[in-house]
C-alpha cells in the first residue's frame, strides 16, 4: 500500500481522530480552522470574483467554524456577504464559538434565508460527519436554493452527504465545487454523493503526514499508483507461455458470445495464450468465432482434471454466459487450487451454499476473484447487504473477509476489496460502460494480469482501471466488442 498520496481517502471518523492527534501533539486547531476557512474563501473568490454576494450558512459544528472564517475573509477582501446560521450561535462551543465572535458580521437565522439572483452559497452546515437526515429546515433551504440553481461552494462535503457512505440523508445540495481537508472522503467517491460534489479540491490545512498516516486505514481511490510496481515485466527472451496462460470456460452452444468476449479481453490485455474451454455441444460453435483465442473441448469432471494437468495453465475465468449451476459448481470446486476469476453465472452456482466455495479456497494465497454486481452480491452476501450501516467500501471488505477472496463490487463506483483489509474505489468508468458484455470484458482482464502473476488485488485494481480508461477511449455507444479494441496497455506506477 502506497503512503499517504493524493489518492488516499480518508473516513470521517478517521479524520475525527487526526484532528485530536494534531491537537494533543501541540498544533493549534483553531490555526488550522483558519487555515481552513481562508482556503474556502480563496475559492469562493477565484471561482466567483464578480459575485454580487456570498451567502454563507454555517451549521452548529466545526465545519460552520469554518464558515466564519471564510466569512470575515470575504469581508476583509472587499465582498458582500450575509451570514445564516442553523440554531442558536449561544450554543456553539470551543473553535466554533472562537470563529463565531472573530467573524464580526451579523448572524441571520438559517429560515430567513431568502435566495436571490447572484447569490453565491457557501455550504458550511454540516460538512462529513452527517449520518442523519436533515431536518425540514435545512431540506427548505436547499430545495429553494436548487430551485435557483445558485452555484453552491460545499465546504468538506455537500451538506445532506453521508461522507462514510456517500447516500443521501433525506436530501442534499448539488455544490458545482467542494473543498476538503487533506484527504477526499469516500463520500467524495461512493455514488450518490459523487454527483453531489462537482469539482472537489483537497486542501492541505497543515497536519503533519504523519499525523495523517497513522490514522490513515489505506482506502484508496484505484489508480496506477496502488499497483504499476506490480506491473508484468518481460526479458527479450520472453515467449508466450512466459505471459501466462488464461483458460475461459464457454457456455452452451446458444450462450458462447459472454465466454469469448472475455476470451478476447484476455488476449488483448496482455496474456500470452487464452484457450476457450467449451463443452461439445458448442465446439462448432466457437470454432467459427475464434482466430488467436484457442479451443479445447471439455465434456465434464475427467476431462477437466485432464486439462488441469498442464501447469503452463495460469488462471482461469469461470461464468460469464456459462449457466449449468451445478456443472459450474464442480469446475469452480476442481480449480480450487489455482487461480480462478469468477464471474456471473459462476457466482450465483453458490448462491445456496457460498461456503462450500469459501472453504476450497481457504488455503494458501489468495487465489479467488470474485466480480458480482449488486444483486449478485446480495445472492452470496445477504446478511451483508441487508446491513444498511455499512457502506460499499464495508461490505466489500466484509465480503472479502468472509470470502478469503479478493471482491470486485461492480458498478459506476466499483469498489475492490482484499482478506487483508485493502480497499479501493473506482472513479474512471463512463456511464456508457453500462452494456450488454462489459463485464465479459472486465473479467477477461482481471483474467489476463492473474495469468501473467499480479497479486490477486492488485490484478482486480489495475483491470477495473483498465476497463474505465478503455470505456472513456471507445466513447459514447460502445459495445463489448469495440470496448476490447479500446483497451490499453497497462501503465506503470507513474501513469
Amino acid at each position: 500500500m502506497p503512503a499517504i498520496s493524493p489518492f488516499s481517502i480518508i473516513t470521517p471518523e478517521e479524520m475525527s481522530a487526526i484532528d485530536g492527534a494534531a491537537a494533543r501533539s501541540g498544533i493549534d486547531s483553531f490555526a488550522l480552522m483558519t487555515a481552513a476557512g481562508h482556503a474556502v474563501a480563496a475559492t469562493a473568490l477565484r471561482l466567483h470574483p464578480d459575485a454580487r454576494r456570498f451567502v454563507v450558512l454555517c451549521g452548529p459544528g466545526n465545519n460552520g467554524g469554518d464558515g466564519y472564517i471564510a466569512t470575515a475573509a470575504l469581508a476583509d477582501s472587499g465582498g458582500t456577504v450575509v451570514v445564516h446560521a442553523l440554531g442558536d450561535v449561544g450554543g456553539l462551543r470551543g473553535d466554533a464559538a472562537r470563529a463565531h465572535a472573530a467573524c464580526r458580521r451579523p448572524v441571520h437565522a438559517l429560515s430567513n434565508y431568502v435566495p436571490e439572483p447572484g447569490d453565491v452559497v457557501i455550504d458550511a452546515l454540516f460538512g462529513a460527519g452527517l449520518s442523519r437526515p436533515v431536518s425540514k429546515e435545512v431540506a427548505d433551504v436547499i430545495e429553494a436554493i436548487g430551485q435557483q440553481d445558485l452555484p453552491v461552494i460545499a465546504v468538506d462535503l455537500p451538506s445532506g452527504i453521508d461522507g462514510r457512505t456517500g447516500q443521501v440523508q433525506g436530501c442534499s445540495f448539488h455544490a458545482r465545487h467542494t473543498v476538503t481537508f487533506m484527504a477526499r472522503k469516500p463520500g467524495h467517491l461512493l455514488l450518490p454523493g459523487r454527483m453531489a460534489c462537482g469539482q472537489v479540491e483537497v486542501v492541505d490545512i497543515g497536519i503533519p503526514r504523519r499525523i495523517v498516516g497513522q490514522h490513515w486505514s489505506g482506502l484508496c481511490e484505484n489508480g496506477p499508483p496502488l499497483w504499476g510496481s506490480d506491473r508484468p515485466s518481460l526479458d527479450p527472451s520472453a515467449h508466450k507461455f512466459k505471459r501466462g496462460h488464461l483458460g475461459v470456460f464457454s457456455g452452451g452452444a446458444l450462450a458462447t458470445g459472454a465466454a469469448r468476449l472475455s476470451a478476447a479481453a484476455g488476449l488483448k490485455a496482455g496474456a500470452g495464450l487464452v484457450t476457450l474451454a467449451s463443452s461439445p455441444g458448442a465446439v462448432s460453435v466457437n470454432a467459427a468465432h475464434l482466430t488467436a483465442v484457442m479451443l479445447k473441448e471439455i465434456g465434464g469432471p475427467e476431462a477437466l482434471s485432464d486439462w488441469l494437468s498442464d501447469r503452463r495453465l495460469t488462471a482461469f475465468v469461470l461464468g460469464p454466459g456459462f449457466g449449468a449451476t451445478q456443472t459450474a459448481r464442480d469446475y469452480a470446486l476442481m480449480l480450487h487450487d489455482r487461480v480462478l476469476v469468477l464471474d456471473a453465472d459462476g457466482i450465483t452456482a453458490f448462491k445456496d451454499d457460498a461456503q462450500a466455495l469459501f472453504k476450497a479456497f481457504s488455503d494458501g494465497g489468495t487465489r479467488l476473484v470474485l466480480t458480482p454486481h449488486e444483486g449478485e452480491f446480495a445472492r452470496l452476501f445477504a446478511d451483508i447487504h441487508a446491513d444498511e450501516r455499512l457502506s460499499k467500501v464495508d461490505q466489500a471488505l466484509a465480503a472479502a473477509r468472509r470470502a478469503g477472496a479478493v471482491i470486485v463490487y461492480k458498478g459506476a463506483d466499483t469498489v475492490i476489496a482484499a482478506p487483508d483489509g485493502r480497499a479501493a474505489i473506482n472513479a474512471n468508468a463512463p456511464a456508457f460502460l453500462a452494456t450488454a458484455g462489459s463485464g465479459d470484458v472486465l473479467a477477461g482482464i482481471i483474467g489476463a494480469h492473474l495469468a501473467a502473476g499480479m497479486p490477486a488485488f492488485e490484478a482486480a485494481c489495475a483491470a477495473v482501471w483498465r476497463h474505465g480508461r478503455a470505456g472513456a477511449r471507445a466513447g459514447e455507444g460502445l459495445t463489448a466488442e469495440s470496448l476490447i479494441g479500446a483497451i490499453e496497455p497497462l501503465p506503470a506506477s507513474a501513469g
